[in-house]
């Protein structure tokens, strides 16, 4: 039995008929909606990373290949989840440089937002930052893609987080401010949130200057976390 055919297995015994109903709704997977036709097996994360704990080190890169293109959301996840693995043990910089040219060359399968935000910042955002090769999160930023927009800029929760480096995200916001999506909105806004997190005065410089110009749920998103009057003064347009 295939590695593929082993992990499918095992998810399926750990379906939950619950959330195999419940997930393609919270999902949007109907008719032209952002996951249209994304098929559940009902398999909650945590036991998706079980399967990842099981699986990782028995994994070859054609593995992951067979599993991440399956129709099977939890599927990718998994694949996804075993890279991130292999790339956080790994201590050899060309493997490393092979799992990031992987993930890079599959993001067709990275199609949607906790698909992008459980796998991007783990590996393709650390990388980046460690090998100073951010113009690979801009090239993604640009794409017409919208996952591959949102994998550019969730992936500088690496920097925020490690380097408390914010100049890519600043820039990588503005760069898909206003774009129609509201998954896109909220990434920008989480993200803003995250630079408030480690510095709140950086968040308010930014947000004084560009604030006016948001979609309302980035503004919310960024602002989540500020004391309730100056929550309400950028709401309410007085600063």
């Amino acid at each position: 039995m295939t590695l593929h055919d082993q992990i499918f297995e095992a998810l399926q015994f750990l379906s939950n008929p619950e959330k195999k109903e419940f997930l393609p709704y919270f999902f949007k997977t109907g008719k032209g909606e952002y996951a249209e036709g994304d098929k559940f097996i009902g398999v909650v994360v945590p036991d998706s990373r079980k399967l990842v704990k099981e699986f990782w080190q028995k994994a070859e890169l054609h593995d992951v290949q067979e599993i991440l293109k399956s129709e099977f959301h939890e599927m990718r996840l998994v694949a996804l989840l075993i890279l991130v693995n292999k790339f956080e043990k790994s201590k050899d910089k060309t493997e490393q440089k092979s799992l990031v040219d992987f993930y890079l060359k599959n993001t067709k399968y990275i199609n949607n937002w906790d698909l992008v935000d459980l796998s991007c910042y783990k590996l393709l955002g650390r990388y980046c930052f460690e090998n100073q090769k951010d113009d690979v999160l801009r090239k993604l930023s640009n794409s017409e893609n919208m996952w591959e927009k949102r994998i550019a800029i969730v992936a500088t929760m690496h920097h925020i987080k490690k380097g408390k480096i914010f100049d890519l995200t600043k820039e990588l916001v503005l760069n898909n401010l206003n774009h129609p999506h509201d998954l896109m909105h909220k990434a920008n806004g989480w993200l803003l949130r995250e630079i408030g997190n480690k510095d709140e005065e950086v968040l308010l410089d930014f947000l004084k200057i560009h604030y006016q110009n948001m979609p309302r749920t980035t503004l919310r998103y960024a602002i989540e976390k500020l004391e309730e009057d100056l929550r309400q003064d950028f709401l309410k347009g007085r600063i």
